[in-house]
């Protein structure tokens, strides 16, 4: 009898394999799945977040038409605009834009709630579920910011609801540099020269031109151009701040400083015109923040006023061979650790939105300029792209022949 021998296999490898390879399998596609769950994720935030943006730059809108309801209020009677300053000034959310506009939900308790951001109630706008939950509305404002371009003027209107006697003007930030070293320029023996303006390097802060423009009770157009008789007071000025690295330079006073004039008791004559713009202190470097350049003006009394808070001022600046970031602080008294900073009034309110799409919020704070920043104001009696000779000058009292260099 034959005896046959059967070889059994178990197959235990090849199970193994199969095991492993499932195993394998299955951590790929669950780790491809939270991939894709991970990244939707993402993208619906993302969504939500612009959109969330979107609500809260719904409220500053808004928030603008309120303040031009209270500009016009301010307008017709100053009776009405106390109160509607009052109204715009409240800490409570939506607050202004309800008593405005009456469009804010209420909620209970006679709360204030969130505005929907929807165009119609029956559309479906509503499915967005938007909205903006808190838009508030500060009129006072520790400073004035603003951006000039070279060459170009911004006027800053000076009104406080205290009293000031100070101005301080810093200027050219991060934002206006390539890198934070900043391109100086030392005072030397022969004054603070000025370049062609292919020759003043993009690092360098701009020369600053301020201009005060001020005046109490009613003026002519002859009041600008007149000084209190001990020589004190003014109601205009011109300054030529010069940035150098010169440190701890002091407070300049206006009068003392006019670039019109030499002696603040005559009127302003181009023959006795100063020379030379004013030094100022800026610093090297930007990788602290802030800015640049720094300078401290002291104000003259306006002619006529009773006090320094008899005034209305205006202080146009003009940055020249660079554009510049910049921005203005009121002062009374010396500026020290202990200084009064005087708030600005009705010039540059700040608004704050809060903005809601589904359970997302986004934040927004917007400056916004009551008064047109934008107005074309006259640069120069002349602009013209090729040359040009003057030979004399006219004042309101001298005729200043020329030497008669000019040539055709």
């Amino acid at each position: 009898m034959k005896n046959v021998s059967t070889n059994k296999q178990t197959g235990a490898v090849s199970i193994f394999v199969v095991v492993f390879f499932m195993l394998l399998v299955t951590v790929v596609t669950v780790s491809f799945l939270r991939l894709m769950v991970a990244d939707q994720q993402q993208s619906s935030n993302n969504d939500l977040s612009g959109s969330a943006l979107d609500s809260a730059q719904a409220g500053v809108e808004d928030a603008k038409r309120a303040l031009l309801k209270y500009k016009t209020d301010c307008l017709s009677s100053p009776g009405v605009c106390a109160t509607s300053a009052n109204t715009i000034n409240s800490t409570e959310c939506n607050s202004a834009l309800n008593s405005y506009f009456g469009n804010a939900d209420v909620g209970g308790n006679g709360q204030t709630g969130e505005i929907k951001v929807q165009t119609s109630q029956s559309g479906n706008d509503s499915k967005l579920d938007q909205a903006y939950t808190c838009v508030t509305i500060n009129l006072e404002t520790p400073d004035y910011e603003g951006v000039a371009t070279a060459n170009q003027s911004q006027l800053v209107p000076l009104m406080s609801s205290s009293t000031f006697d100070r101005v301080r003007v810093d200027w050219f930030s991060r934002d206006d540099v390539t890198s934070n070293a900043v391109s100086l320029s030392p005072v030397n023996a022969s004054g603070q020269p000025l370049y062609a303006q292919a020759n003043w390097p993009v690092n360098r802060p701009s020369l600053m031109r301020a201009q005060l423009i001020q005046f109490a009770g009613t003026f002519t157009e002859s009041s600008f151009d007149t000084t209190s008789p001990d020589g004190a007071n003014t109601n205009t000025a011109t300054m030529f701040l010069y940035p150098t690295s010169q440190a701890n330079i002091p407070e300049r006073v206006m009068t003392s400083y006019d670039q019109r004039k030499t002696s603040p008791t005559t009127n302003p004559q181009q023959k006795d015109a100063l020379t030379s713009p004013t030094a100022i202190s800026c610093k090297a470097t930007l990788s602290s923040g802030g800015y640049a350049c720094t300078s401290t003006l002291v104000l003259p009394q306006a002619i006529g006023a009773s006090s320094a808070a008899d005034r209305k001022a205006f202080l146009r600046l003009t940055p020249f061979y660079n554009s510049t970031h910049f921005k203005v602080t009121l002062w009374n008294g010396p500026i020290t650790a202990g200084s009064i900073v005087s708030n600005f009034k009705d010039v540059q309110p700040l608004i704050d939105a809060t903005g809601r799409a589904n359970d997302l919020f986004r934040r927004v704070q917007s400056r916004v300029n009551l008064y047109d920043t934008t107005f074309p104001y006259p640069e120069a009696a002349i602009d013209l792209t090729g040359d040009f000779c003057k030979d004399f000058a006219v004042t309101d009292t001298d005729f200043i022949a020329g030497s008669n260099t000019c040539t055709p």
